[in-house]
């Protein structure tokens, strides 16, 4: 795949009486660099270097044949660097992030899994720096759709509405993010048919406690593990954010953000039906777990605002309160005035708190925090400062205590 990659802020044109810089990503193992090629010329683009890293920001000197530019993995910080226009002598030039080496990190790689239509797809997988194969190790999967192009990205310790990837690492846990590819009519089949392969993927790697798999995931991540957990007690412990649990409802619902109805989303996008309710009733039914949530067995976290304008907060509140109508575990979060994702700073924090707890608590097997409980009654509501994320270097971490289920 070649994209132009202008190196000069002021180009308004692609020239075509010089050669141009192509940026590539390789499909396979998500390695980046630059091809030059000629267009007056008729040669095939001519490699100048590829890395497994991420090459991005690049811009020349105006007067000089200079290059500046970041590289980045998921454990390197994307400092600066400079090199002749060829990329021959690339040096580094910053070092923004040194208190990173005073910590536990961790490193990602692609893996291979078959999905159980037999179609091969890829993961990335991420250990801790100092991972140890005879060990097991608590597994958290984070899904989405395809997420494998991010292999390189760098993720700064912080707060927000997801899980932070290096903080789970930091503190024992092996984490994996899939590529899920669907079928229209079948979106909550789809992911069964990629998620738990890929996790059984890695189980049989040997390295992992079968009984220590949670996964998180927001929007159309929570609506997929809502669906899973209706089909398989594989997971200590879930966070779905934003989750929509009924197509049904939802589909004749309108989208706050932009005022269009919803049902583009289930006819045409996203949601991935391919027809309305009356024309496929089985599939808006069969993809909707509020109809199956008898059998839920597994704790259940949710995040659903009040003036989320993408999902419904009311199919949180629906999903939910079935939830606890059964007596089966279930948490929910509803920030004021929040959106879609979390924007206000105190609110990620106290989130991030509480989701961290959540899972520390099933798959580190901390004690249960007191809220799991007792709730947090409306006039008591706080803010929390968010623990320490990431473990010292030398300092214990847990990897193979019990976090079965409370």
């Amino acid at each position: 795949m070649f994209r132009y990659r202008s190196l000069d802020p002021e180009e308004r044109t692609i020239p075509s009486n010089k050669p141009i810089l192509l940026a590539t990503t390789d499909d396979r193992t998500r390695a980046t660099g630059f091809y030059r090629v000629n267009l007056a010329g008729s040669a095939a683009p001519e490699k100048i270097v590829m890395l497994d890293k991420a090459f991005a920001n690049a811009l020349k000197a105006k007067d000089a044949d200079t290059v500046v530019f970041t590289l980045s993995r998921f454990e390197e910080f994307p400092d600066l660097w400079v090199s002749d226009t060829s990329f021959r002598d690339m040096k580094k030039v910053s070092n923004a992030n040194p208190q990173q080496a005073d910590f536990v990190w961790g490193r990602s790689e692609l893996i291979d899994y078959v999905n159980a239509d037999g179609r091969k797809l890829r993961a990335i997988l991420t250990k801790p720096e100092n991972f140890d194969p005879s060990k097991k190790y608590p597994l958290m999967v984070y899904i989405y759709e395809e997420l494998t192009q991010g292999l390189h990205g760098y993720t700064a310790p912080n707060v927000g509405t997801s899980i932070n990837v290096p903080r789970y690492v930091s503190n024992g846990c092996v984490l994996l993010r899939p590529d899920i590819v669907y079928e229209t009519g079948y979106p909550g089949q789809s992911a069964e048919k990629c998620v738990i392969p890929a996790i059984n993927t890695v189980v049989a790697m040997g390295f992992i406690d079968p009984k220590r798999i949670g996964i998180q995931g927001h929007s159309w991540g929570g609506y997929q593990i809502t669906y899973l957990i209706t089909r398989t007690n594989m997971f200590a412990a879930v966070e779905a954010g934003a989750a929509v649990s009924d197509m049904v409802s939802a589909y004749g619902g309108i989208r706050w953000g932009t005022g269009m109805s919803r049902a583009f989303q289930y006819e045409k996008s996203q949601s991935r039906i391919g027809a309305p309710p009356w024309d496929a009733p089985l599939q808006f039914i069969e993809n909707s777990p509020i109809f199956w949530i008898k059998k839920i067995q597994t704790p259940y976290l949710t995040i659903a605002n009040d003036e989320d304008d993408a999902v419904p907060w009311y199919q949180g509140i629906e999903f939910f309160t079935a939830m606890r109508r059964l007596g089966k575990e279930a948490y929910m979060f509803s920030f004021n005035g929040e959106k879609h994702g979390l924007r206000e700073r105190d609110h990620q924090k106290y989130w991030t708190v509480h989701l961290d707890e959540f899972f520390d608590h099933f798959l580190l097997g901390k004690p249960r925090s007191a809220w799991m409980d007792k709730g947090v009654p409306y006039l008591e509501r706080g803010t929390r400062d968010v623990t320490p994320l990431f473990k010292k270097k030398g300092a214990a971490v847990t990897t193979s205590s019990s976090g079965g289920k409370s």
